[in-house]
């Protein structure tokens, strides 16, 4: 059913069909004004429109399957009424002798005190919500600040273990170093005792040597005086 057929099924009850082409204009008109302003326009066992802002999301394309940012943007909802519902669902039937949608209580329709009432009550409720999560967000920040207490912490441990570390092996080195010191020195202490016993006893060889020639003398100048004696 389009806006033409609508104010067909409409024009008997109201006079004509002008009159209601008119009231659906009026009706129309009224609900898309309300919406726009933010408010919420609510019609007892038919439904209720509202304005809904949605978030700058990531969508994708269709047609090439491309990945594409879509902004922030506001879209109007309807929500079905609960006797909306019942008729479609086939918990109620339709009345035949009487209207689908019983007539709405004075100032239920935009403009009344009810859908004030509604949107104060909202407006109230939003502004509690932004009070707790305020009062909830320096909570989060002390959490914020214990971390790097902890690093530090971390840090300093770590910085402790490593200067042991270091001073350990300092020590070990120390040891070695003198430990290699103390052998060098006994190791070049026997070499120079040893080197001393060669060379005291090198000396004594040389004398013996330095007798034998001595030796050879004497021997000759004997034999010479034994022949000198024998021929005479």
């Amino acid at each position: 059913m389009n806006k033409a057929q609508l104010v067909e099924a409409i024009q008997d009850k109201l006079g004509g069909r002008q009159q209601a082409a008119d009231a659906v204009d009026v009706v129309l008109d009224a609900i898309v004004r309300s919406v726009v302003g933010g408010e919420r326009v609510s019609v007892t066992g038919f439904g209720s429109f509202e304005k809904v802002d949605r978030p700058a999301r990531y969508a994708r394309n269709p047609q090439t399957g491309e990945r594409v940012r879509v902004k922030k943007t506001s879209v109007p909802r309807f929500r079905a009424g609960a006797g909306f519902k019942e008729l479609v669902s086939g918990a109620k039937k339709l009345p035949k002798h009487d209207v689908a949608v019983k007539k709405a209580p004075k100032g239920s329709l935009m403009g009344g005190t009810s859908t004030k009432k509604a949107a104060t009550k909202r407006a109230a409720a939003k502004k509690s919500a932004a009070k707790k999560t305020t009062a909830k967000r320096p909570a989060a920040k002390t959490t914020a600040k214990r971390a790097p207490a902890k690093k530090a912490a971390v840090k300093k441990t770590t910085a402790a273990k490593t200067a042991a570390k270091k001073a350990t092996a300092k020590k070990t080195t120390a040891k070695k170093t003198t430990a290699k010191k103390a052998t060098a020195k006994k190791t070049t202490g026997k070499k120079t005792t040893a080197k001393k016993a060669t060379a005291k006893k090198s000396p004594a060889r040389k004398s013996t040597a330095k007798k034998s020639p001595a030796r050879r003398s004497a021997a000759r100048k004997t034999t010479a005086t034994r022949a000198t004696a024998r021929k005479r």
